[in-house]
């Protein structure tokens, strides 16, 4: 039975994922797996569509960093108090601009 102090979840709306490894914000692997209830309109051609769909419940197996790899860095953290300026993908050639 695994420990619930170390159960990997998603942050909350007033939370973000941080990397402690490397200081990425942005770029995550999350492997999880969802319950969902959905409802399926079936046209006569045979062709389906879901038109709406609840989430009953979901279980985040694993979250990885996508720049350094690692998944025992991974950090929540508040977002007003993630350090932008360490972020991998948000690092910018000044001497560039955007027309």
């Amino acid at each position: 039975m695994s420990d619930p102090s170390t159960r990997v979840r998603l942050p909350g709306d007033m939370e973000r994922l941080r990397c402690a490894g490397c200081g990425n914000l942005t770029r995550f692997d999350v492997t999880r797996t969802r319950r969902t209830r959905e409802f399926w309109h079936v046209a006569l051609s045979g062709d389906a569509r879901v038109e709406d769909d609840s989430l009953l419940g979901q279980d985040v197996e694993s979250i990885s960093c996508r720049w350094c790899g690692r998944s025992d860095a991974i950090e929540i953290v508040a977002r007003a108090d993630a350090d932008m300026s360490a972020d991998p993908t948000t690092s910018a050639d000044p001497t560039t601009e955007q027309a």
